[in-house]
C-alpha cells in the first residue's frame, strides 16, 4: 500500500508542476526550473497528502501545499549542488543544473522555485486566510534561518571547524537542514484542518532525523548508481556524521530506534495512519 500510495504522490505532484510550470513563458531559467522538479521521491510531498488524508482534506486541495514543497526543496538542492556548496554534478542519475545550464540560470532556477513554493501555499485553494497565512509563515520558519537554512550554514562552517562536530550538534544541524522540511510537510495536514499538529510533529522530528541516518550509511555502504549521485563524499571530507560517530552498527541502531518512536507518536490516528509507519520504516531501507 505504501509504495502504491507514494507512486500515485508523485505522479500526481508531477502532473501538478506540469500544469503549473507550464503557464510560464518557457525560458531558459523556467526549463531549469522543470527540469529540477522532475524525478525523487516526493517524500515529503506525499507526506503532505498523507497527513491531509488523516485529516479530511481531500487531495485536489492538498497537492497546492504537496507540490509547495518540492518546489522549496527542488530550489534547495539546486542551490546545494552549486560549486560554492557542496559542487556536485550529478542529482537523481543526471546532470546537476548548473552543469546542464550554467551557474547563473541555476542559481535564478532556485530562487524562483522558492518563491513558486510562497505562492502556491498562499493559493486560495488552501482554504482560509488564516490557514494559507499559518502554510506560509510556518514554511518561512521551516526553510529559513530558523530551520534548513540555518542547518546549511552550521554544516558549512562545521566544514572549516578545527574539531569535529560532536552527536548533539549533529542532531541539531541536521533537525534544521533536513528535517525542518520533513516536519513541516507531515504537520501540514493538521494545519490544513486547522487541528493540533503535536502527533505528527513527534512524528516527523523522529523520522526527519532517521532519514538522515539513512543518508549518512548509504554514503558509506551504498550503490551510486541507484542512488543517482556520488557518494562517499563525507569521508573525503573529514566531516563527522552519524556513521563516524556511532559506526555503521550504531547508526543503523540508532535509525531504527528512531523509527519505533516515529510509528509510536502516531498512535491517536490507530490504523489510519498504517501508511505513515510504513513511510518511516522506508527511510532506512531505500537505496537511494
Amino acid at each position: 500500500m505504501f509504495s502504491q500510495r507514494l507512486a500515485e504522490a508523485a505522479e500526481r505532484i508531477q502532473s501538478h508542476f506540469d500544469d503549473v510550470l507550464g503557464a510560464f513563458e518557457p525560458v531558459p531559467v523556467v526549463q531549469a526550473m522543470g527540469y529540477a522538479t522532475q524525478g525523487g521521491k516526493r517524500l515529503r510531498g506525499f507526506l503532505v497528502l498523507e497527513s491531509a488524508r488523516l485529516h479530511g482534506i481531500p487531495a485536489e486541495r492538498a497537492i497546492w501545499s504537496a507540490t509547495a514543497i518540492e518546489a522549496l526543496h527542488a530550489y534547495s538542492l539546486v542551490h546545494d549542488d552549486l560549486p560554492c556548496m557542496d559542487d556536485d554534478d550529478l542529482r537523481r542519475g543526471r546532470p546537476t543544473v548548473h552543469i546542464k545550464w550554467d551557474e547563473g540560470v541555476a542559481v535564478l532556477a532556485g530562487d524562483a522555485l522558492q518563491s513558486l513554493a510562497f505562492e502556491l501555499v498562499s493559493r486560495p485553494e488552501n482554504g482560509a486566510a488564516d490557514r494559507r497565512a499559518e502554510l506560509a509563515i510556518s514554511l518561512a520558519r521551516a526553510s529559513g534561518a530558523q530551520g534548513m537554512v540555518l542547518g546549511q550554514a552550521l554544516d558549512i562552517a562545521a566544514e572549516a571547524a578545527t574539531a569535529p562536530l560532536t552527536l548533539d550538534q549533529i542532531t541539531g544541524l541536521q533537525a534544521g537542514k533536513t528535517g525542518a522540511l520533513i516536519e513541516w510537510s507531515a504537520c501540514a495536514g493538521a494545519r490544513l484542518a486547522g487541528a493540533d499538529p503535536d502527533a505528527l510533529r513527534r512524528y516527523a522530528g523522529a523520522l526527519g532525523l532517521a532519514f538522515q541516518i539513512a543518508d549518512d550509511i548509504l554514503d558509506v555502504e551504498g550503490d551510486a548508481a541507484k542512488a543517482g549521485k556520488r557518494l562517499q563524499k563525507d569521508a573525503g571530507a573529514n566531516k563527522a556524521t552519524f556513521v563516524s560517530l556511532l559506526g555503521l552498527d550504531g547508526a543503523k541502531a540508532r535509525a531504527a530506534e528512531l523509527v519505533a518512536q516515529a510509528c509510536a507518536a502516531l498512535d491517536p490516528y490507530g490504523t489510519e495512519a498504517d501508511t505513515l509507519r510504513a513511510a518511516a520504516r522506508f527511510v532506512i531501507a531505500r537505496d537511494s
